[in-house]
This record gives structure tokens, C-alpha cells and sequence, in this order.
């Protein structure tokens, strides 16, 4: 007993050197981590202080801080940032709340001018008659020639009620005139439209997950069910993200309550935390379809990523833009802040979306994907099979269009926007949006109006006869083919000419939108698309379709596997084999 008495002794006594040496370790690397800290401010102090006194130059000190302050955070990620105080409303404006005050128009700038690209419908310049196309001289008598964007749009806001004097030319009218407004609260809203599209199915449109989003949400679904749609399209396409905790009350209007939705894991234990719905849904059984593409990022994920692992959705679409980190500000001294990546987040069947491995980057600096070898597999509540490190992969792939080279022309030299205010001008009304077409007769008034107009553009295929040129001067045998190349040249120049009618379809859908917009404003340029909208009507037919429908959320079928990358197959299969082996 008394040996086993002393070996305990001992024991207990090693055991506490023992503690005591990894305490005293701790205690060492934490004071070297505080000594490598306090000589790196040291440091750039010293350097902030000599430059400020012996530049040749005058400096501006609050840039030269945030230059070092955003170089020092450039190695992280592009969601880690520092926000200094003249910035602040900036940022609350695009990442809290959009209001503000103002006339709820945007401008353009187009060589040295500032115009009206749009007026938003119940506010100021809509109610005042200005009119997208218009351009700005002045305002408050302040000349705007010069004047960058940012200058203007901080002219034009100010505070609820404050009146602002506008001095405007517009083409139709000789002389240049003034128009007296009064500043308007503007809130910009989440959900930029709603209402009921072919199949009698409800339809959503969210474009941001800002304050008050899942209200937003919810009141458009109120008065969609009064209408007894048939299913749901909820439109995330091109939606960025914002708050998370909106997403999860969203996916809480159509999933039970105490399911989980995402989980946020990062380095501080105290900052992972697990969010479940909370409340009764709203819809929980009406078929829905979530629209994404490769612009749905962040919190437009968490949403369709959890829908899909619930089996309670039909992603449609393209694949998502793989945004799987969480942000928190941080408050700084005068009123000032950071941002900081503070977690990944995991949708409900444990996948991770994060697509950009920023930790681990080339020798250059460059980002790099996840590799397909390294994606893994997981299950849905149904048991399909879907993975992380790469967004969310739609249920039904939808090949995303490009316009063709003459209508990217005809749109970035503004020749479509220009002759929708030169038709404005010419018809007092049209069509109601969602039957509004141009006629043939029109469509030909439009080529006429281009006649004298420059939109020159180049095709993929001069492209390719351009390379093809350049590389057979290279190998010396361009002489030897020049013949065949001028008269490639010349019948491309000529079947060129005829791209007008060629792509007039998709020219058409650009230029009705634009029109459509001048009488409708922004629900007009919704309703004149939905004609032309491929995805929403593959939403239509697959919530029509009752069988593929359930067979999709089943995962029967090819619906078993969702985007499954082609390497993690081939690393899969050769890791089955050497278990087989084993």
C-alpha cells in the first residue's frame, strides 16, 4: 500500500511539473505572439511617422493608414475589410439597409454628362415627370460638369422632406428647363417584385438579404396565397447575399420548425453556432422551385443549398457562385470598423459551398478551386447524393444563354436605351408589359434608326481569322493561304450584315425591356421578360409535371446524383478498389 501510496505521490508530482512546463510553454509563445505584435506596430508606426514628416510630397495621412490597412488584409480574402468613418454610410447603405434620402432615380455618366438611366415608380422624380434619358446640368445650381458618379448621387441625396432644384435638357425639348422636387425617404426594397406567372404559380423575385427581407418575403406570400397558386418560384438569380439569419427565417416560411438549417464553424468555439427554424412555416406544402445562377451567392445558398439537402425545393438554374464564408463587423475607434471572415458555414447536410481556397494559395498569390479530388460526397434528407466545395448544383441544369456580339454592342453603346426614350417620346402609351411586343414594322424603324449609329463589334469568327492570320505569318505560309483568307474575310464582313436579323429575337428582348421600363418602370421590365425567361418556364412545367416533381425530390433515377464532379468519381472508384484490395 505504501509503495503504491508513493507511486501515486510521484505521479501526481510529475503529472503538476508536467502542467507546469506546458503552462510556462504557453505562457512563453503567448508573449512572444504579444512581442512579435507590439515590435510589427513598432514598426509601422515608425514607418507611418518618417514618411509623414520627410515625404517630398504632401501626403494625405487617412489614405496612406488605409492603403497599409487594406494591403495588410489583400492576403486574407475580398470579404475582409476595413471601413473608415467617411465610408460608413456607404457601407451601411450596401450591406445593412438601402434608405436613404433622395429623388429614387440613378445616373450615368457618358462623356462628361450625367443622365437618368431610371426612375423607380411612387417617388420623386417619377412623380416630378423626369424621365430616364434626361441629362442634368445642374443641381442646386451646382454645375455638373465634371463631376464624377459619386459626387452626383451625394448631390442628389440629402435629408426626408429638404427640397432639391434640377436643371435639365432633354432632346424632345428646346430649351433646357428646371424642375422643383421634394427629397423623398427611398428605400430601396428587397423584393423587387411578386405576383402570379403562367401555370397559375406565384412567383418572387429577392434580390438582396438585407433588413427586413424575410418580412418581405412573408408579405408576398401572404397575398400570393390569396390567390391559390399552384406552387411557388422563389428568384434568387444574380441575388448576392446579405444577412444570414434573414435566409434561415425565409427557409423557415416552407420547412417545419426545429429543423436545422445551417451551422457557422470557425476558429473562436464561442463563434459556432447552429440556426433551426423556429416557428410553424408558412407553406409547407406547396411545390416550390428556387431560380439560381452563377451570381446567387452567400445567404442565397444557405437558402437554396438547405432547401435542396430538405428535399422541400427544385434548384433550377446554373450552378451557384460558392460563397461559403460568414462575416462580423467589428467596431474601431472614430467610428470606424472591420470586417472580418469569422466562419465557414455548412447547409443541412454538412456540405461546405466555399468553392475559392484562400488559404492555401500559388507562390504568386493567385486563388485556386478546390480540387475534385478533394470534394466529398454527401446526403440529402432523401438520400441524394450531393457535394460540398463547389456551390449548389441545380437539380435541373438550365445552359445559360450569352447575347450575341451585336446585341452586347448595341447595349454597351447605349443604342438600345437611347431609342427607347427616342420611341417614349413618340408613343403616348403601349401595351400592358406582359403583352407588350414589337411589331415587325417597328422592329425594322429601329434598324433604320441605326443607319448612322457606330456599334462596331467583333465576332468570334474574325477572331478566329484574325489568329489564324497572325499565326500563318508566324509559320511564313500566309501568302500561301491569302486568297482564301480575303475571301473568307469578305463573306464574313457581308454575312455580318445580316446579324441585324439574324439575332432579332434576343435584340427584340433587350429592346422591349428597355421601352417597357419607360411606362412600367422596373415591374415592367419583369413582366415583358417572363415570355422570353427559359428557367421560369422549365419552373412552370416541372411544378405542372407532378411525377418528375416527385421522382426529382425522391432522387429516382438520374435524379439519384446531383453535380457530381467527374475527378471525385475517378478518386472515388480507384479508393473503392483499394478497399476491394484490402
Amino acid at each position: 500500500m505504501k509503495q503504491g501510496l508513493v507511486f501515486k505521490k510521484e505521479y501526481k508530482r510529475a503529472g503538476l511539473f508536467a502542467g507546469i512546463a506546458l503552462l510556462a510553454a504557453g505562457i512563453v509563445g503567448f508573449n512572444d505572439d504579444l512581442f512579435q505584435i507590439s515590435k510589427n506596430l513598432d514598426v509601422f508606426a515608425s514607418v507611418y511617422k518618417e514618411v509623414n514628416i520627410n515625404y517630398v510630397d504632401d501626403i494625405n495621412s487617412a489614405k496612406l493608414v488605409k492603403t497599409g490597412v487594406d494591403a495588410m488584409l489583400d492576403g486574407l480574402d475580398p470579404y475582409t475589410e476595413f471601413v473608415p468613418e467617411s465610408e460608413i454610410e456607404d457601407y451601411k447603405l450596401h450591406y445593412v439597409s438601402t434608405q436613404y434620402g433622395g429623388i429614387g432615380a440613378s445616373i450615368f455618366l457618358r462623356n462628361g454628362k450625367v443622365f437618368v438611366s431610371e426612375v423607380f415608380a411612387g417617388f420623386p422624380a417619377q412623380k416630378g415627370d423626369v424621365h430616364p434619358g434626361d441629362q442634368l446640368l445642374k443641381i442646386n445650381d451646382v454645375d455638373l460638369n465634371g463631376k464624377n458618379n459619386d459626387q452626383v448621387s451625394q448631390l442628389l441625396k440629402g435629408s426626408k422632406g429638404a427640397a432639391i432644384k434640377l436643371f435639365i435638357k432633354r432632346d424632345n425639348t428646346p430649351q433646357p428647363f428646371e424642375k422643383n422636387l421634394v427629397r423623398d425617404e427611398i428605400k430601396q426594397p428587397n423584393v423587387s417584385y411578386f405576383g402570379m406567372v403562367d401555370g397559375n404559380m406565384g412567383y418572387i423575385k429577392l434580390d438582396k438579404f438585407l433588413e427586413n427581407s424575410a418580412a418581405e418575403v412573408t408579405n408576398a406570400l401572404v397575398e400570393l396565397k390569396k390567390k391559390n397558386p399552384s406552387g411557388i418560384i422563389l428568384d434568387l438569380r444574380s441575388n448576392g447575399g446579405g444577412i444570414l439569419q434573414e435566409a434561415v427565417k425565409i427557409v423557415n416560411l416552407f420547412v417545419q420548425k426545429d429543423v436545422e438549417i445551417v451551422s457557422q464553424k470557425g476558429k473562436i468555439k464561442e463563434k459556432n453556432f447552429t440556426y433551426s427554424t423556429i416557428s410553424a412555416p408558412l407553406e409547407p406544402d406547396l411545390p416550390l422551385v428556387v431560380l439560381v445562377n452563377s451570381h446567387s451567392a452567400s445567404a442565397s445558398e444557405i437558402v437554396a443549398g438547405a432547401l435542396q439537402d430538405l428535399d422541400r425545393a427544385v434548384i433550377i438554374g446554373q450552378r451557384s457562385y460558392g460563397k461559403g464564408l460568414v462575416q462580423q463587423t467589428f467596431n474601431l475607434p472614430y467610428n470606424s470598423l472591420v470586417k472580418i471572415t469569422i466562419a465557414k458555414y455548412y447547409v443541412p447536410s454538412g456540405r461546405c459551398i466555399q468553392e475559392l481556397d484562400y488559404t492555401h494559395r500559388k507562390d504568386d498569390g493567385s486563388v485556386v478551386k478546390v480540387a475534385d479530388s478533394l470534394i466529398h460526397e454527401f446526403k440529402t434528407k432523401n438520400g441524394r447524393s450531393v457535394y460540398d466545395g463547389s456551390g449548389i448544383y441545380p437539380d435541373l441544369f438550365i445552359k445559360q444563354e450569352k447575347f450575341a456580339n451585336v446585341t452586347q454592342a448595341l447595349v454597351g453603346k447605349l443604342l438600345i436605351f437611347d431609342y427607347a426614350t427616342v420611341y417614349h417620346d413618340k408613343h403616348a402609351k403601349i401595351a400592358d408589359a406582359r403583352s407588350f411586343t414589337l411589331s415587325d414594322g417597328e422592329y425594322n424603324d429601329f434598324i433604320k434608326y441605326l443607319a448612322d449609329k457606330n456599334y462596331s463589334y467583333t465576332t468570334a469568327s474574325e477572331k478566329l481569322l484574325t489568329t489564324l492570320k497572325v499565326e500563318a505569318t508566324k509559320d511564313k505560309q500566309f501568302n500561301d493561304i491569302q486568297a482564301e483568307y480575303e475571301g473568307l474575310k469578305t463573306k464574313l464582313i457581308a454575312s455580318k450584315k445580316n446579324d441585324l436579323v439574324q439575332h432579332k429575337d434576343e435584340i427584340k428582348q433587350v429592346l422591349e425591356n428597355e421601352i417597357a421600363s419607360r411606362y412600367y418602370y422596373e415591374k415592367g421590365r419583369y413582366e415583358t421578360n417572363f415570355k422570353y425567361d427559359k428557367e421560369l418556364a422549365q419552373s412552370v412545367k416541372t411544378m405542372q409535371d407532378k411525377a418528375q416533381l416527385a421522382s426529382i425530390l425522391k432522387g429516382e433515377g438520374s435524379y439519384k446524383v446531383i453535380g457530381k464532379p467527374v475527378l471525385a468519381m475517378a478518386a472515388k472508384k480507384a479508393a473503392d478498389k483499394d478497399d476491394d484490395d484490402e
